[in-house]
């Protein structure tokens, strides 16, 4: 993803900074050196290190998922829907690598800043797509577990010698074989 302008490189360094070094040990100041760049011309994009976190959880994630779970909102709750929703949001975390890195190397500090609890109210939703409210146990824990496998795959497997392609696209078959399993009703709607 060619992403150039100040704002973007700000949140490429620190996304980078905060998945090496951790959230709480990196400084304003540390991201500012490392762009060459002073800490006024930071905080003139950004006031905080949480307002940094926000914008780039809601580049890289919030707005294709909410845009996913608006059109998902909209269609058929039939199997074929379902596995789109799958697909799309395959592609949705494909384009937040970093920010599942971040969020998986800092969970402790997520759990003190609001995009924590707004990334899992957005799965909470998916959730809620692709399973049958009134489905057994097992089946309900089928589609959980399709989102869990597409989220934890990336970062379980990362010193394999995959592709993180064919990390996604594994991760995805399975997703969908969880749900297709799940799924009781009529394949077409």
């Amino acid at each position: 993803m060619s992403r150039g302008n100040t704002r973007q490189r700000i949140q490429d360094v620190a996304l980078e900074l905060f998945a090496d070094r951790g959230y709480e040990k990196t400084s304003l100041r540390e991201i500012a050196e490392q762009l060459g760049v002073t800490k006024a011309a930071l905080y003139y994009h950004f006031k905080t290190k949480e307002d940094l976190v926000a914008s780039i959880f809601d580049d890289y994630a919030a707005r294709p998922t909410d845009e996913l779970i608006d059109w998902a909102s909209d269609q058929p709750t039939s199997l074929e829907t379902k596995l789109e929703i799958l697909r799309r949001y395959s592609e949705c975390l494909s384009g937040a690598e970093p920010l599942f890195r971040f969020m998986h190397e800092n969970q402790a500090a997520l759990r003190d800043l609001s995009i924590g609890e707004r990334m899992k109210d957005r799965v909470l939703t998916l959730l809620d797509l692709i399973r049958e409210e009134d489905a057994p146990l097992t089946d309900q824990v089928r589609c959980s577990s399709a989102l869990f496998t597409m989220h934890s795959t990336m970062f379980t497997m990362r010193d394999t010698p995959f592709a993180n392609d064919e990390k996604r696209q594994a991760a995805l078959e399975v997703a969908q074989e969880l749900v297709a399993a799940a799924h009781h009703g009529d394949p077409e709607g």
